[in-house]
């Protein structure tokens, strides 16, 4: 399953300036916020949520919440996911890998989730 999302950094700006620490602590774990280095990691971060949660096939909300989704940073910066048990039960999640980019204005991420489950693989017809 794939998931993309695509945040207008300026936007993030706007709401941490207007929010603080609070607007982090909305979407983001203590341990993520301490790799938060200015607004456009915060968008990237963001996007990272959002498109995992597409990917899943349900948006954030009750079925898949920010705080359900951490990101890491490997030893050489990449980014990584990790999930609640909750979520690796529901979805049957496998594997994950995440990529972010930022452009301009923008900051993009796609996931890409492997399920575990084989009633999830290709109908055949």
């Amino acid at each position: 399953m794939i998931g993309i999302d695509l945040v207008k950094i300026s936007r993030m700006n706007r709401f941490l300036e207007r929010f603080g620490d609070k607007a982090l602590e909305k979407f983001l774990s203590s341990q993520e916020i301490l790799l938060v280095k200015n607004y456009k990691t915060a968008a990237g971060f963001w996007a990272v949520k959002e498109a995992c949660s597409k990917a899943l096939g349900v948006g954030i909300g009750s079925e898949c919440g920010f705080h359900d989704i951490i990101i890491t940073k490997s030893p050489k910066g990449a980014p990584n996911i990790n999930f609640s048990a909750s979520l690796i039960q529901k979805f049957h999640i496998s594997h994950s890998s995440v990529s972010i980019t930022h452009d301009g204005d923008y900051a993009i991420a796609i996931v890409a989730l492997e399920k575990s489950s084989a009633t999830d693989k290709i109908k055949e017809f």
